[in-house]
């Protein structure tokens, strides 16, 4: 602050001195130029009295003058000049000091001359017989007094600055000193300066401010402590570079950690690589959600990072003890194996029943082309029997499966043409956008996938409603769009809504005959086919589903490469 105060005082002490300067400097040059008028009349009063008396044979005779005399005629003609030829010379009846000195006796002027093309001052004297006497000096003279004042000027600059400096040094020094030794943790025992009253006030209320800001985020971090001491599920807060911020005594319990202390790296609680690439991803800006296998429990830990101005700064882990929700889906997948194998015989049987009415063993007229039908539809049923079957053995290591290039227009034109029949009863329009468009897939898994998703659609739909399915190759991925006008899904179920055999509707799920796996089975076939899979819906607005799957399988890419 005295930096600046020294800078503010020397800069005003120097445009005060500089202007003064040039105030003296201009005052003096005025000066010398009135003082050398003076002499031109001085000297033109004398040079008149000779002229009158001798004529012009007594300006031949002078010699011993510095400045230069015209004498003019009534008529403006120049009769004479001690500086230039009058032969050449201009009539100079027009000249403002001349006409001056004709009507009044005398004039002057100050202009550039056109002869000596300088800045010259001019004095005419009217003599008795009409005719004038001019005389005319530059101003080299004045300049040059004026720029003999310029050392001493400078000199009396350079002391006044120095001078300056000494005494800005000192008052900043001095007005700085109190400000420095302000007591500002009790501003209200300080009487230093009038004006800095206000800022001392302030200092005072935001002390104070800033005191019930502290006791509040003191009473927010108890009760912070308290509300999550008793939650069941474990929280962790860490910083960027792992450290522990904040942590309650359920990390300890589902960690099975004897000990959790702030301060300390998270890798301390759990040195599993599955639980440090959850760190690793989160503090890289990336959501994770993983379930880590402890001692017998499944822990799920959901990452979130924590950002400011677009950079990480550390994250928000939650552990939540899902074990009873993992045995539950582990038992609903042996359920819909044993449900998928007790359903194979009846249907196998429906179908060879409907083969012998194709056959001809029934009246053709009555029952061929349905017969035709449930024949076709038992094919389907037997199909996605075995599908539900292979799928339930893929959770448990998997069967593999004949990757294959196809064309998904293809497809999802047949499967409009085997459910046309359904989309009719309902009287449901069915819309396909986009063109051919191949990938490598297997075929089951993905005829499975769309049909299920397309029934759906279907299924609950608003009577003459709409489904549009559109295909997109983005390059190395292929975007399949499923969007209907039906019913919708609220938010709450959203999330549950790939679980096997959860309903949003159990009453409008029996009336169209769900079981509750449609959305499973295509949940499981899309992540088998390694694709991504989410959804936007509304109630009363209509379902969206997006599912993406990469072009090339991943082993034959890797093959290739």
């Amino acid at each position: 602050m005295s930096k600046k105060i020294f800078k503010y005082i020397m800069l005003v002490s120097t445009m005060v001195t500089v202007l003064g300067l040039a105030f003296v400097i201009g005052i003096l040059s005025h000066s010398f130029q009135r003082q050398l008028m003076n002499e031109l009349k001085k000297e033109a009063v004398f040079i008149s009295r000779g002229v009158e008396a001798a004529g012009t044979d007594y300006l031949d005779q002078l010699s011993n003058t510095d400045s230069r005399i015209t004498y003019v005629d009534e008529s403006g003609k120049v009769l004479y000049d001690n500086e230039a030829d009058v032969e050449n010379m201009e009539n100079h009846g027009h000249r403002k000091e001349i006409r001056e000195a004709e009507l009044n006796g005398e004039g002057e002027d100050e202009r550039m001359s056109s002869t000596l093309s300088e800045k010259t001052m001019y004095y005419a004297l009217r003599l008795d017989n009409g005719n004038v006497l001019r005389v005319s000096s530059t101003q080299k003279s004045a300049f040059a007094l004026v720029w003999q004042l310029v050392p001493p000027l400078l000199g009396v600059l350079f002391l006044i600055l120095v001078l300056s400096a000494v005494f800005a040094s000192r008052l900043s020094g001095r007005v700085v000193e109190p400000l420095n030794n302000l007591d500002l943790e009790h501003p209200e025992e300080i009487n230093v300066y009038e004006e800095v009253e206000p800022l001392i006030s302030k200092i005072y209320r935001q002390n104070r401010q800033i005191r019930l800001q502290l006791e509040a985020a003191r009473r927010q971090q108890k009760e912070f402590s308290i509300i999550t001491e008793n939650m069941q599920e474990g929280l962790l807060v860490i910083d960027r570079y792992t450290m522990v911020l904040s942590v309650n005594s359920s990390v300890g319990k589902l960690l099975k950690v004897n000990e959790v202390r702030t301060g300390e790296s998270v890798y301390l609680l759990n040195r599993s690589e599955e639980f440090r690439g959850v760190v690793e991803q989160v503090l890289e800006g990336n959501h994770e959600d993983k379930i880590l296998r402890l001692d017998g429990s499944d822990i799920q830990v959901i990452a979130n990072p924590v950002t400011r101005e677009n950079k990480t700064e550390g994250a928000v882990i939650l552990l939540v003890d899902v074990t009873e929700k993992v045995e539950r889906e582990q038992l609903r997948r042996e359920f819909s194996a044993n449900v998928s194998h007790e359903l194979k015989t009846p249907l196998t049987s429906i179908s060879g029943f409907a083969e012998i009415m194709q056959d001809g063993f029934v009246k053709d007229e009555d029952v061929k082309v349905f017969a035709g039908r449930i024949y076709k539809e038992a094919q389907r049923l037997i199909r996605l029997v075995g599908d539900v079957i292979r799928i339930s053995r893929l959770d448990e290591g998997g069967l593999p499966y004949q990757w294959e290039e196809l064309d998904l227009y293809s497809m999802v034109h047949d499967i409009f043409s085997t459910l046309h029949e359904a989309a009719g009863k309902q009287e449901v329009h069915m819309y396909m956008e986009g063109g051919s468009t191949v990938l490598e897939t297997v075929p089951t898994i993905m005829e499975e996938v769309l049909y299920n998703v397309c029934d759906n659609a279907i299924k609950y739909n608003h009577q003459s409603g709409e489904v549009f399915v559109r295909l997109k190759d983005e390059g190395d991925v292929v975007r399949v769009n499923v969007r209907d006008t039906g019913i919708g899904i609220p938010k709450e179920d959203q999330e549950r809504i790939f679980e096997r055999f959860y309903r949003v509707d159990k009453s409008h799920s029996k009336e169209i005959g769900g079981t509750g796996l449609g959305l499973s089975i295509v949940k499981h076939g899309v992540k088998t086919l390694n694709g991504r899979l989410w959804l936007n819906s509304e109630p009363g607005q209509g379902t969206e589903i997006i599912m993406e799957f990469p072009k090339h399988h991943m082993e034959n890419k890797e093959a290739a490469e």
